[in-house]
């Protein structure tokens, strides 16, 4: 039965209901003449209960007192036949009988049954009927379900509310039947009989019923939304299940933690969600009021509004398309009738092009509109219209009607073929597409496919498919060369972009590479806002960490080892007692596998031992330590939340022996006392703080005699003795001393530094090291002759300050030291000789990076002003510039260009680097510069928009500007084309722009630059590199691109993306469903990424950490 014909019989039979008094006996047919019914999806044909019976269909034994209860028309039986209805309504589907089953239908022959039953209804058992409750005036016999089917009131069949059948209709129904309706037989059962348990599972609606809950971001009242749908124990088995399915969608600083009613109640379990109602979800644990799902006043509508009545909304129509057609009464829609705009491509010249509004109701010949529009593309005389597959468009009601769905079409001259042009094939058309005639290339104009005038400056270049690639031998094309590869659509940002593929490229494979990332060397370390990091082993080796990387460098062996168990930056670290055992606690990220907690893991085999704090530390981790009298069977941790929450923690068995909120802002630091593990001591900005653990957990807070005043106490150490040494921000060193009634005191306090001072440390014969942060001193101190100064020195200006002091051979007094500066190096030496540069890292912010085009060599460049060359784990040299740089390209010849933020062109020979040139380009960033492949044209993409053009002379030493290409919106990545004709670049909201290097113009057509090869692949978008958007692989959503490069031999595609992922690709990576080689090492944005000469290694920079990594490519 048609949705129509099934409407129009529910209408009948509601129309039988509410008018008693017209209803006869032909309201047992079938309305509209409908005489099939859907059971089952299959169609069955429906008998009128007052039809003879046929074939197969056996009448229910005769039933005498049915007729006359059906007569009677007291209030007794009527109000029992309304609780009948109403039972059957609500029972209508437990014994598992489909909606559609309601209806009686002929079946098969088969022996005819003693009993029959109609749903829940027995005719030959009384006992059954009065034991279901379903009795009629005086416990007679009750109304078969038939009639109540017949007026519509079985919830299964028709989805309405039950309604009372009224005496009068009964009446008349039964002078209109003479026998009992007809019914379906019982169907045999196909399964086992199953436990009562099971049985009473089964028959539990809510056990299958899905429940709708839609969930608001907290404190965001301008959030829409984001419902979900799931069955409880089936679907989603906890609450911590239903958080991960919601944390990519809400978008949340650290992903869904917490859920609150609307009224700030906590949800602890998934059973106290209800069906159909509203949720808070967070991160923390507060609840912020707010008047969820509103906008303007204006509540919103259930996002998606999937299935709960309410008519999907059509977008408002655009003033063009307003003025093309009317507006339906009935659904909104626009009839395209009085004109559509299309897109008309010139078929000699795919660069013409142009869109334009044709109206459709014209009193033109279609002939003659034909040649207008070959005028618009150059075209003289143009006849003949055709589609991107080739068919013939021969009239305005093809445009309207046939070809409705296509918006681009082709003119020429004849018959002509569409090659290499992108091909919009129909979706609501499949068949027509296949039926497309091959067209033949005999009536093709004798013209060439360039044309014969001359080109101007003005009028965009394209290049062209070899003639070859285009005619074919037989001079016929076949449907696969008509038909090319549609474009690809992705969605970033909101913002949707199209790219045409090019004619022929490689196939997509997406597949993982065979081969995958090992991490081999890092450079750098982090002393720009760390304090206390490095240290060293009993192996020898130097620990310390850089961005979500522990490092453990041999410099004996020259080699590194590196533990990279944590997924976000690690902020802070601490040696169990015996030194073989660490404890890292890193920062949170934005998803709830990133959450804040600390780790132990072995300085041996680099195994992870326990983790411990998920959940319980909110932001980050600020400081950790091991106690020092039992052994280090406790830690300490401080969150970095607002409420900065001291922890102490039993860490063999993970159990959390007390905590307290300090409640201090800009806590940096805390230590266990050496001689009693219930004293812990804070210290931060203008605090200094004392806690004694009680046996129950709970802390005490002692307060020094003199409150500190200073500004912010940096370090803490202590004596032999247990006298507390503090040092400050203002270059005073303080000395704390307890009396007999258990209050600290000062005891000595003395300026050691100009200002302040970056580090404290003890050494065992009793001598004190501190190290300034601003003066860049490093000063010894006699404790045991109150403090006398023994000797200081000075640490050169590029080094930076002192950050963190640690002995090189710890238990020995040979003066020997290791020292971690702010520029983010590591120098040795000691009071008495000069110190020596271990570890070089960028002092700042680091986004310049290239690598050679013919040697494993690779420079770097960041905003502190320096400009390095690697040779993969080697320092070759490094030299101070005078600018910020940000951008950097190798010439084939040797030099080195650098873009500065401040618009200047610095050329660097790379035999020694020294700058041979410095050149005014503008005043904005230059954020990319590119030298072409012979390397006589060196292009640069500015802040400003606009591409600057230079020539290049004398192996890449002189340089001459030729002009520049204006553009409007900031300029990110730039390629050249192997030809060295033309530039793509990627913009900062991610489109990719095409620039004419020879005519000096941008390049308006990406149609006409899909087929250009590029010498690189760096821009981010593309059609081969538009797999690594949106790909279903990702664990979160949305995913931005900051960096990608392809590999020499076109076989590999590494990316990075905003949040730190470093993912290898095989190349082309086309579509979403490439499947990938990930790490995570950084926290923020990956900068850059780079294949070195031979395809062996990658290099990536990390951005705001100043952090550079060398990865090696190694088989799977």
């Amino acid at each position: 039965m048609s949705h129509e014909e099934n409407d129009d019989y529910m209408a009948s039979l509601g129309q039988a209901q509410t008018a008693e008094d017209e209803v006869d006996g032909a309201e047992g047919e079938v309305a509209a003449g409908s005489n099939e019914s859907v059971l089952d999806g299959q169609t069955m044909p429906q008998i009128s209960p007052n039809a003879p019976l046929e074939g197969n269909v056996s009448p229910p034994p005769t039933q005498p007192h049915l007729a006359d209860n059906l007569h009677n028309g007291n209030t007794n039986a009527s109000s029992n036949i309304n609780k009948h209805a109403s039972n059957s309504n609500s029972n209508g589907n437990v014994n598992g009988n489909d909606s559609n089953r309601s209806s009686p239908t002929k079946s098969p022959k088969r022996p005819v049954s003693s009993s029959f039953r109609i749903q829940n209804a027995q005719y030959d058992d009384e006992a059954e009927d009065l034991a279901a409750g379903e009795q009629v005036a005086g416990g007679d016999r009750q109304v078969p379900d038939y009639w109540q089917q017949r007026n519509g009131s079985t919830g299964a069949t028709s989805g309405r509310q039950s309604r009372a059948i009224s005496p009068g209709y009964l009446d008349n129904m039964s002078e209109n039947s003479e026998q009992p309706p007809v019914v379906p037989l019982v169907r045999s059962k196909s399964r086992p009989e199953i436990s009562s348990a099971a049985a009473a599972r089964y028959n539990n609606l809510s056990y299958w019923k899905a429940r709708r809950v839609v969930f608001y971001r907290n404190g965001d009242p301008f959030f829409p939304g984001v419902e979900l749908r799931y069955r409880p124990g089936r679907d989603v088995t906890s609450l911590d299940n239903l958080l991960d399915k919601i944390s990519p969608k809400m978008d949340l600083p650290r992903g869904a933690r917490y859920v609150f009613s609307m009224d700030g109640d906590r949800k602890y379990h998934l059973d106290e969600l209800e069906d159909g109602a509203f949720y808070v979800v967070s991160s923390f644990k507060a609840f912020k009021p707010a008047s969820y799902g509103k906008k303007n006043g204006m509540w919103y509508a259930s996002p998606g509004n999937q299935g709960w009545g309410s008519k999907p909304a059509s977008r408002k129509p655009s003033i063009m398309e307003a003025d093309l057609g009317t507006l339906s009464t009935t659904s909104g829609s626009i009839k395209r009738s009085a004109g559509r705009v299309i897109r008309i491509i010139n078929n000699l010249d795919h660069s013409v092009q142009c869109r334009v509004l044709l109206n459709l109701r014209t009193s033109q010949p279609f002939e003659e509109v034909l040649e207008d529009l070959g005028q618009v593309l150059k075209i003289n005389g143009a006849k003949k219209m055709y589609t991107g597959t080739g068919q013939e468009v021969r009239s305005f009601s093809q445009l309207r009607n046939e070809f409705a769905d296509v918006d681009t079409f082709y003119l020429a001259t004849g018959t002509a073929l569409i090659a290499g042009s992108p091909i919009r094939r129909s979706r609501s058309r499949p068949s027509v597409v296949a039926a497309a005639p091959i067209l033949p290339t005999e009536e093709l104009p004798k013209v060439p496919l360039r044309g014969a005038r001359p080109r101007s400056k003005s009028r965009p270049r394209i290049l062209y498919a070899p003639e070859s690639e285009i005619l074919r031998p037989n001079g016929e094309y076949t449907m696969l060369d008509i038909m090319k590869e549609e474009p690809t659509k992705v969605t970033i940002r909101g913002l949707r972009r199209t790219f045409y593929p090019p004619v022929h490229h490689a196939p997509a494979d997406n597949s993982p590479p065979d081969k995958k990332l090992q991490l081999q060397w890092v450079h750098g370390y982090r002393g720009i806002d760390a304090r206390r990091n490095l240290w060293v082993l009993p192996s020898g080796e130097l620990l310390y960490y850089v961005a979500a990387v522990a490092v453990l460098f041999d410099r004996d062996e020259d080699a590194q080892r590196h533990y990279t168990g944590h997924t976000e930056d690690i902020m802070c670290m601490d040696v169990h007692p015996s030194r073989e055992l660490v404890a890292s606690g890193q920062k949170a990220g934005r998803d709830r596998k990133s959450q804040a907690h600390v780790r132990i893991w072995s300085t041996e085999s680099l195994q992870t031992l326990y983790v411990f704090g998920m959940g319980e530390l909110d932001s980050g981790v600020t400081a950790v330590a091991f106690s020092q009298l039992n052994g280090g069977s406790y830690i300490l941790a401080v969150d970095s939340g607002r409420e900065s929450i001291l922890s102490v923690w039993q860490w063999q068995w993970g159990h959390l022996l007390g905590k307290v909120a300090t409640l201090q802002e800009g806590l940096s630091g805390a230590a266990f006392h050496p001689l009693d593990d219930n004293l812990i001591i804070t210290h931060g900005r203008g605090h200094l703080a004392f806690w004694h653990r009680r046996k129950d957990g709970f802390f005490e807070r002692t307060d020094i005699v003199k409150q500190p005043s200073r500004s912010h106490v940096t370090s803490v150490q202590f004596e032999p003795d247990g006298d507390v040494i503090t040092a400050d921000s203002d270059g005073f060193i303080t000395i704390y001393s307890v009396d007999s009634d258990g209050a600290y005191f000062v005891r000595t306090e003395f300026e050691a530094h100009n200002k302040g001072i970056g580090c404290l440390i003890m050494l065992g014969e009793g001598t004190l090291l501190s190290g300034g942060e601003k003066d860049r001193k490093i000063a010894a101190w006699d404790s045991l002759q109150n403090y006398k100064k023994i000797a200081d020195t000075k640490l050169p200006e590029a080094a930076g300050g002192v950050r963190t002091i640690y002995p090189q051979r710890p238990g020995r007094n040979d003066g020997n030291i290791y020292v971690g500066t702010t520029r983010n190096n590591i120098l040795e030496g000691s009071l008495q000789r000069r110190f020596t540069q271990v570890v070089f890292g960028h002092g700042r912010q680091l986004w310049g990076l290239a690598a050679h085009p013919d040697d494993e060599l690779y420079a770097t460049a960041g905003h502190d002003k320096h400009v390095a060359l690697w040779r993969k784990n080697k320092l070759i040299w490094t030299i101070q510039t005078g600018y910020e740089c940000v951008a950097l390209a190798f010439h084939p010849f040797g030099t080195l260009a650098a873009g500065s933020t401040e618009g200047h062109l610095l050329v660097i020979n790379c035999e020694n680097g020294a700058v041979m040139l410095t050149l005014r380009v503008c005043g904005s960033p230059l954020n990319c510069v590119a030298y072409n492949q012979v390397g006589d044209m060196i292009a640069m993409g500015s802040q400003n928009g606009s591409i600057y053009l230079f020539r290049v002379s004398r192996d890449g030493f002189s340089y001459k500007k030729v002009n520049k290409i204006r553009g409007s919106q900031p300029l990110t990545h730039l390629d050249w084309s192997m030809d060295g004709n033309f530039v793509q670049t990627v913009t900062i909201d991610f489109d990719l722009l095409f620039w004419d290097a020879k005519s000096l113009s941008p390049e308006r057509s990406p149609i006409a630059m899909k087929d250009v090869k590029w010498l690189t692949n760096n821009c981010t978008v593309g059609f081969l590199v538009a797999g690594q958007w949106s790909n279903r692989y990702y664990s979160t959503t949305n995913t931005i691109v900051a960096t990608c490069s392809r590999s020499a031999a076109h076989d590999m595609l590494a990316s990075g993306d905003a949040e730190g992922y470093l993912r290898l690709f095989r190349y082309p990576c086309i579509t979403p469903r490439a499947e990938f080689h990930e790490s995570k090492v950084y926290s923020g944005m990956l900068a850059c990424v780079r294949f070195l000469c031979g395809d062996h290694t990658l290099i990536t920079v990390g951005g705001t950490d100043a952090s550079l990594m060398v990865w090696d490519i190694v088989e799977e």
